[in-house]
Order: C-alpha cells, then sequence, then structure tokens
C-alpha cells in the first residue's frame, strides 16, 4: 500500500480513567502512518462521570446502561463536530465490562446511533469478534504501536501505556507484518492510574496525586505488594487482559493505610506489576517508551526507571503525543477494519489466528 491509498481517520478513546474523550486525526493506509493531524479534549462533567461510573461493570440491558451510552454518545458527538476532513471515524465507546471466557465484553456506544449522529462513517465495537474468537480482546493498541516502531526505525522496543489499567506491547519491527510470529507480544500489566486516583480522590477530594507528590511522601507497605504480586494474574502467562474492577483485594488491602502509605503502596504495586511484566521482554529490547498519564507521574517514572533495567522515556521525546496514542490508535485500527485487515493476532490477545474486526456503520444506514 501507499499513501495514495490513505485517508484521515479520526480515532476517538474514552478510557478506564473516565476523565473524558480523546479524539486525534491520523493520516494511514491501515499499515503505515503517514502523518498526525488534529487533537482535541472534551472532559467529562462530575455528573456525566457519576453516570458512566454507576453504569461500570453493568451488561447491555441492564439498569443504567441507556443512561451511560447517551452520555458517551453525546460526549464524542460534541467533540467530533470540531474536525474538519474526517473520512471515517473509529469509534471505541466506554469499556463498562470485560469478562473474556466468559460474558464477553461490554463497551458501550452506539456506532450506528453516532454515524447518523454526527452524518460521517462510523467503525465501532472493535473488540467483540476477537473474545467471540476465544481470544481476550484487549489489548487493541500493540498493532498500531508496530507501525510507530516501523516509523522510528529502532530495533526491539516497548511500549508502556499506562492509563487506567497498564498495558505493555513488546515489539519487534524487523518482522513482516504486524500479525506474523513474534512481531508483537502485548498484554495488561496490572493497574496504573484508576486504582491511585480512585484512593486519591475518596481521601482527598482531588482528581489524582499530582507528579506523585503525596505518594512519594509515604512508606510502602511492602509485605502487602508482595502478597499482591503473588496473585493468580500474575502467574499467568501472556497473553492476559483485564479489567479495571480486577483488583478489589488491593483497594481492600490500602483501605486502612494513611493518605500516603496508602498511595505509595499503590504506587508501588503498580510498578511491581510492570516489573512482573517484563519477564517476558524479548532479548534486545532497547528502550521502553511509556505514554498515557502515568508518564505525567514523577514517582512512578523513577520507580520505572529504578525496576527495570532497559532505558525508560517518556514517549513525548521519541516526537509522539502521549496523550493522545490510544486515540490514535482507533482511527489507525478503524482503516485496517474498513479493509478487512487485522487488528489481532496470536500474540495480542490469544486468538488463535489474525483476526479483523469492528462494526462499519453509514449515515441512513442501520446495522
Amino acid at each position: 500500500m501507499a499513501q495514495q491509498d490513505a485517508i484521515w481517520a479520526l480515532g476517538c478513546m474514552s478510557g478506564t480513567s473516565m476523565d473524558g474523550v480523546d479524539a486525534a486525526m491520523v493520516l494511514t493506509d491501515g499499515v503505515e502512518v503517514f502523518e498526525f493531524g488534529a487533537t482535541g479534549f472534551r472532559p467529562y462533567s462530575d455528573s456525566e462521570r457519576d453516570v458512566i461510573r454507576a453504569a461500570q461493570g453493568a451488561w447491555l440491558g441492564d439498569i443504567g446502561v441507556a443512561e451511560a451510552e447517551a452520555v458517551v454518545r453525546h460526549a464524542h458527538a460534541e467533540l467530533i463536530a470540531r474536525f474538519g476532513g474526517v473520512e471515517l471515524v473509529g469509534f471505541h465507546g466506554q469499556t463498562l465490562a470485560h469478562d473474556p471466557g466468559g460474558q464477553g465484553t461490554h463497551q458501550t456506544g452506539d456506532g450506528a446511533a453516532l454515524a447518523q449522529q454526527i452524518d460521517h462513517n462510523v467503525v465501532w465495537d472493535f473488540r467483540s469478534a476477537d473474545v467471540a474468537a476465544g481470544g481476550q480482546g484487549a489489548p487493541l493498541a500493540p498493532f498500531y504501536h508496530f507501525a510507530l516502531a516501523r516509523r522510528l526505525g529502532l530495533g526491539p522496543i516497548a511500549f508502556l501505556n499506562l492509563g487506567g489499567v497498564g498495558n505493555v506491547s513488546f515489539v519487534n519491527p524487523f518482522a513482516a507484518t504486524a500479525d506474523v510470529p513474534r512481531a508483537l507480544l502485548g498484554f495488561d500489566t496490572g493497574p496504573a492510574n484508576a486504582l491511585m486516583d480512585d484512593f486519591v480522590k475518596e481521601r482527598t477530594g482531588l482528581a489524582c496525586d499530582y507528579g506523585g507528590a503525596m505518594a512519594a511522601a509515604g512508606r510502602v507497605d511492602q509485605a502487602l505488594v508482595s502478597s499482591f504480586l503473588e496473585g493468580g494474574y500474575f502467574a499467568r502467562k501472556p497473553p492476559k487482559s483485564l479489567d479495571r474492577n480486577d483488583f478489589a483485594d488491593l483497594v481492600d488491602a490500602v483501605a486502612g493505610l494513611s493518605d500516603l502509605d496508602g498511595l505509595a503502596t499503590l504506587a508501588a504495586a503498580t510498578i511491581g506489576a510492570v516489573r512482573r511484566a517484563f519477564d517476558y521482554a524479548p532479548k534486545g529490547l532497547e528502550k521502553v517508551l511509556v505514554c498515557g498519564g502515568g508518564r505525567k507521574n514523577t514517582h512512578l517514572m523513577q520507580g520505572l526507571k529504578v525496576a527495570l533495567n532497559t532505558p525508560v522515556e517518556d514517549i513525548d521525546d521519541a516526537g509522539f503525543d502521549g496523550d493522545m496514542l490510544e486515540a490514535q490508535a482507533f482511527a489507525y485500527l478503524a482503516v485496517r477494519a474498513q479493509k478487512g485487515l487485522s487488528l489481532s493476532a496470536p500474540g495480542t490477545t490469544g486468538v488463535k489466528t489474525p483476526l479483523t474486526g469492528g462494526r462499519l456503520s453509514l449515515p441512513g444506514h442501520v446495522h
């Protein structure tokens, strides 16, 4: 494929931190990334966030889901209206529940209704096909990370996303394509910002521990962290994925700690989980590029630099926008989905063979 086959796609992402909607334009043919375009952010109000939070863990048809869907779709439509030149929209929606191997995966957000509302072609429901085929349905960003690694021209590299939940992509950019064996290994590492944000909001009313200053002033309960990292999830081989609500035991365990010690312990659990994930890193890894909100937490970044045997950098220093990487990923994946290209593979979600996914909805057509 070549640049003449590329289109401007707008990717939208509302992550597990539930702070709002990111949107980013990418010029891509679904294989290479040629240009990065405009970006935008539309925060959720406190009342909107409360509606979404109330529906966490719910499935289609459950109480509160219709209200959450309306909030999510309205926020996306508002943000998308700010962009011009959009040829395709990638609409991830808001994950409410994720139970691969069980009930499935649930991202609220009706892409067919959104297509009518914004008068654009919309690719949505990215994860269901993978889960239905026996995959984890997550993470999906590794295919985009592969394209970025090729763009950088480096050797083996890791992309560590510290959003609400952490995930890592180990990329071998020398592989022919993203979906061949050993091109990619991607999986969720463990908690990232979600538990710390929830903890600090409940204790202090603040949105987050800015820069990790409170965690840095606290004392880590090492026994608690060690016990947490012995848990079943960390003993399982990747690929593997998590739900935002999978760490209730850790939340209960830190409940008796002070504000500072609780945050210090949650940060140490996050760093320890990443350290465990890097047991699966390929040989010759050149660097770790950190994206997501966690890269702005100085305490976390310092801890990762100590814990990992590989140089750790903020992805912004490599020339990328670490706040918009996931939104860009869903622009890229939307183009791949429209062309019937794979979105997941055995090394990323554990699905048996490389698989495409997503549903395409057109204005004036209800699918």
